[in-house]
């Protein structure tokens, strides 16, 4: 008869501990995966991102007259179209990537970090920011100031368990607010036109994608379905 050796139940206690140990890092990993998707929330439904700064390929829009929208509450998105953009002065800062955002009547002072959609991004049509309470630009579209080729994009996660800044959009945001944008060349001054919610699924193909200079577009989640509709807020210069 084999007389098992001392060592015997010391491996196979050592090798339980492994694989216990093992086990417990993945349901680690997958609770942590799992609380960041819950706290967070902004997938970007995108138009072809086939170019950059004025030659990003979209499909020809003609957007209707403005429209001031109020902050949007009711149970259905509305699909008002962005206003026109107005021409800067002469003298006004150039053209230049943002920096930072300062939206005061909605709670919102955040720094702007450039957000460059990947291949798969690009092929995919979707983009989701990091997982951060800062704002990011998307790099294939404008940049805002005198001589801007295109629309500017900033957006930011919602979070569904606690307060940050893009949340008070849903709540918030109003026609005629005034926000700041900060670039390397300077501030700049613009006025909301207009707030309106969009179901995810149907962005891509909103009137927001038209290519209008210098017209600043915020982007989040729409704090009452985060995972069902987006809160777009409209800005050309004041």
């Amino acid at each position: 008869m084999h007389e098992p050796s001392s060592t015997e139940p010391e491996a196979d206690s050592a090798a339980h501990r492994h694989r216990t140990d093992g086990q417990l890092r993945r349901l680690r990993l997958l609770a942590g995966a799992l609380l960041l998707a819950g706290l967070a929330c902004l997938v970007l439904f995108l138009p072809s991102l086939a170019g950059r700064d004025g030659k990003t390929s979209l499909p020809e829009v003609s957007a209707p007259a403005a429209t001031t929208a109020a902050v949007a509450t009711a149970p259905a998105p509305s699909r008002a179209a962005p206003a026109p953009a107005t021409s800067l002065t002469p003298e006004g800062p150039a053209a230049a990537a943002p920096q930072h955002l300062a939206y005061p009547a909605a709670g919102i002072d955040v720094v702007v970090h450039p957000l460059d959609p990947s291949a798969e991004d690009q092929e995919r049509r979707t983009i989701i920011p990091p997982s951060t309470k800062d704002g990011y630009w998307l790099t294939p579209y404008g940049t805002p100031g005198a001589g801007s080729a295109n629309t500017t994009y900033i957006v930011g996660h919602s979070w569904q368990d606690q307060d940050a800044p893009f949340n008070h959009l849903s709540t918030r945001a109003a026609a005629g607010d005034l926000l700041t944008v900060t670039t390397s060349t300077g501030q700049l001054a613009y006025r909301v036109e207009s707030v309106t919610t969009y179901e995810k699924s149907s962005l891509k193909d909103s009137p927001i994608w038209a290519v209008a200079p210098n017209t600043v577009v915020l982007i989040s989640c729409y704090t009452d379905d985060l995972w069902g509709t987006n809160v777009v807020v409209v800005a050309t210069p004041a």
